[in-house]
């Protein structure tokens, strides 16, 4: 397969233009970013709450329906990787650091700070600060990775399509998606990729210096910022070299090490019949309010409208602007699985294991303060999670771990970022160049860096929705040509057709 440049040139050339920006008027590009994200909130937050919504429809659909039983690759094809590995390969790049950062800050916050409901510290906020973690790291989430894997793996695997997203559109687009306007598609997705990731391991920086400075009063700044995402960018830099099935499979499985442990331990050292209560009822409530949390768009009350910007809106276009990374990296591990196998197990398991771990996390944090022993709600966000573990026994294990922790899903998402845009930008090759894995991964640390200098957690969240928008388009019309080639297979192989029964001859 030859391999085309053109996207890799266009690409870099925007997201340098976008990091001197950064760098050189940082205040101007807050300020422009600022704008651009409040006129996407008041504009199209309906618009991100139906696409979202829509998409988690389609795969719904998808699961239980009869083309289930289509294989992602020829029909007799074996996974390449066995389903503990591919859960925790799937598991760390598909949330990682986001999960870390934001296990006990969304819970607390949602209780104690900024209520989604206006119930603030009282018993049914701590129902309803569950109740929306839930919501915004479950099946939405999850649908909108399935639907781009989905889409590229069938394509990709099953009609030897080239591994791009432009490649997924052609049953709709024809053999446009070869020439400029499948170009212009990729760019798109590259430059969404790379904010989503540059965004994670902001975030991952930010709560690595959390820790440091909470537990060591290590000063909280860009400069120990940029300190540590220079060290993490050598260490994933080591990962990447060393190829898909060695760095990326070795690191998935050490973070569900990690995250087990730490888990364990919270759970077993914090509330515990608190936790399993909570969780048995939260997940109750999830399933019945789903349809209302999934169109709440509170157009008569500003201060609810408000929190649905900055919380939901946000989460929807973050997992949009990660979904074309995601989805590439889980489409690339899945080739053999069955459509109905994948679409539960990226739909479904990280869903659940992501309400145990909000549960244990978040609800410790809560049982803290609602019952007077620690204001974890007064501290940052970063320092969240530290100041939960001070409370419990082991406390410095479960910091240092946690951090470790952070590190690892920092290097793991990193090191699947580089190889992913290294398929988006070589025409899907599967060995993309170690020079250009190395030129991605210094532009996704350099973007991380110019947005946490611009602004810091803030710009990381305006350049998150100003980027989801063009690719929430481009995601729209992926299931749309996924579900006719879908249709079209079914038909040509029968599948779902209704056999009449001949009748007895007389």
């Amino acid at each position: 397969m030859k391999e085309n440049y053109t996207v890799f040139y266009i690409s870099v050339g925007i997201l340098i233009i976008l990091v001197l920006m950064g760098i050189i008027i940082p205040e101007s590009t807050e300020r422009i970013t600022s704008n651009m994200q409040v006129f996407l909130y008041d504009t199209f937050g309906w618009y991100y709450l139906i696409i979202v919504s829509l998409l988690l429809v389609v795969s719904l659909y998808l699961l239980v329906s009869p083309v289930g039983r289509i294989r992602l690759g020829k029909q007799d094809e074996k996974p390449e990787f066995s389903r503990p590995t591919w859960i925790a390969m799937l598991f760390s790049a598909g949330m990682g650091i986001g999960l870390v950062f934001y296990g006990t800050s969304e819970p607390i916050s949602h209780y104690a700070v900024s209520s989604p409901t206006g119930e603030l510290g009282t018993e049914q906020g701590i129902k309803d600060a569950l109740r929306f973690t839930f919501f915004h790291w479950g099946i939405h989430a999850w649908s909108l990775y399935a639907i781009v894997a989905l889409a590229i793996a069938y394509f990709h695997f099953r009609h030897e399509r080239l591994g791009l997203i432009s490649a997924t559109l052609r049953p709709i687009l024809g053999n446009r998606v070869e020439g400029g306007l499948g170009r212009a598609i990729d760019v798109f997705s590259v430059i969404a990729t790379v904010i989503g990731v540059a965004t994670s391991l902001g975030f991952g920086a930010v709560q690595i210096n959390g820790g440091l400075s909470y537990l060591f009063d290590i000063p909280t700044n860009i400069w120990v910022q940029f300190l540590i995402v220079l060290i993490v960018t050598v260490l994933f830099l080591i990962s990447a070299w060393s190829g898909l099935s060695k760095g990326i499979k070795i690191l998935s499985n050490a973070n569900m090490g990690l995250a087990g442990l730490i888990f364990a331990l919270m759970f077993i050292f914090g509330p515990t019949l608190f936790i399993l209560n909570l969780f048995t009822n939260t997940i109750g409530n999830y399933i019945q309010t789903l349809p209302q949390m999934s169109f709440r768009i509170a157009p008569l009350n500003e201060d609810i409208r408000a929190w649905i910007n900055g919380w939901t809106i946000f989460y929807w276009a973050w997992w949009i602007a990660w979904a074309p990374f995601v989805g590439i990296f889980i489409a690339r591990v899945s080739r053999g699985r069955t459509i109905r196998e994948f679409v539960f197990s990226v739909l479904l398991v990280p869903t659940l294991v992501v309400a145990l771990w909000f549960t244990t996390f978040g609800g410790s944090a809560i049982h803290l303060e609602h019952n007077g022993i620690a204001k974890i709600s007064e501290l940052s966000a970063e320092q969240n999670l530290f100041g939960v573990f001070a409370n419990y026994p082991l406390s410095m294990v479960m910091s240092i771990t946690a951090m470790i922790l952070i590190g690892t899903f920092f290097i793991t998402s990193a090191d699947s970022g580089t190889y992913v845009l290294g398929m988006m930008t070589t025409n899907g090759s599967h060995s993309p160049s170690n020079k250009i894995k190395v030129t991605w991964g210094i532009m996704l640390s350099a973007t991380a860096l110019a947005l946490l200098y611009t602004g810091g957690l803030q710009a990381l969240e305006n350049m998150m929705i100003i980027a989801a928008l063009p690719f929430s388009l481009i995601m729209t019309l992926m299931a749309v040509s996924l579900l006719k080639a879908l249709s079209k297979e079914a038909k040509e192989l029968g599948i779902g057709r209704i056999r009449k029964k001949k009748k007895p001859v007389e």
